[in-house]
């Protein structure tokens, strides 16, 4: 059985940074691939930095370049997004996902985690 377990949001002015993790069991070869995505109140879920479980080829939604880093842990089976430089439109809650294509559509990807609430005060 897959689990995905987010961790790590929170409030933080604007300026802030925050790191989130998701701890990932149960995924085998078949899901080699980690995003994250994010939904705020009122708008459609989207897409925000990908990366394989092994680490390689990250992958960033134009919003966020230059201020979020997507990792991965292999043996911890954890992905983190470490996030600087936080903005009022960063405010959502935020999603962890493994999935079997390198893209970044929701559809991509096969299982999810419960999400974790990503606060900016401005």
């Amino acid at each position: 059985q897959v689990q995905l377990v987010e961790s790590g949001g929170g409030l933080v002015q604007a300026g802030g940074s925050l790191r989130l993790s998701c701890a990932a069991s149960g995924l085998t070869f078949s899901t080699p691939v980690m995003g994250w995505f994010r939904q705020a109140p009122g708008k459609e879920r989207e897409f925000v930095a990908r990366i394989t479980r092994s680490g390689e080829n990250p992958y960033y939604a134009d919003s966020v370049k230059g201020r979020f880093t997507i990792s991965a842990a292999n043996a911890k089976n954890t992905v983190y997004l470490q996030m600087n430089s936080l903005q009022s439109r960063d405010t959502a809650v935020y999603y962890c996902a493994a999935g079997r294509v390198f893209g970044a559509l929701g559809s991509n990807y096969n299982y999810w985690g419960q999400g974790t609430q990503v606060t900016v005060s401005s």
